[in-house]
């Protein structure tokens, strides 16, 4: 049995990650402490965003980001309300990089 991680516990080792790389980073919502979901919500300040969120790969039972929406910003601002409305314990990170960093493809 492996143990997991609390959600507010992955989200500030996260935001410490980012910080020493010198990407800002802000949490525009928390969420629950020990379960909520995360998404990450990257603005390259074009006025272009990608929204990314947890799933499981159902072929190898390992959790993945995959993108839950990308496009102009405030649609992928308006998926994030969205979802926001129908989950009251998720997390909503932003980063906010010309180069749209997230950090997320390394391991947590």
């Amino acid at each position: 049995m492996s143990a997991r991680l609390t959600a507010g516990f992955w989200v500030a080792a996260y935001l410490t990650r980012l910080r020493l790389a010198a990407i800002p980073v802000y949490v525009t919502h928390r969420g629950d402490e020990t379960a909520g979901a995360v998404l990450v919500k990257c603005a390259t300040l074009d006025g272009r965003a990608q929204a990314w969120q947890r799933e499981f790969d159902l072929m190898s039972g390992a959790r993945r980001w995959a993108v839950l929406a990308e496009g102009d910003e405030p649609g992928v601002d308006a998926t994030i309300a969205r979802q926001r409305a129908r989950d009251p314990d998720l997390w909503v990170i932003e980063i906010e990089d010309r180069d749209g960093r997230t950090l997320l493809e390394e391991d947590d």
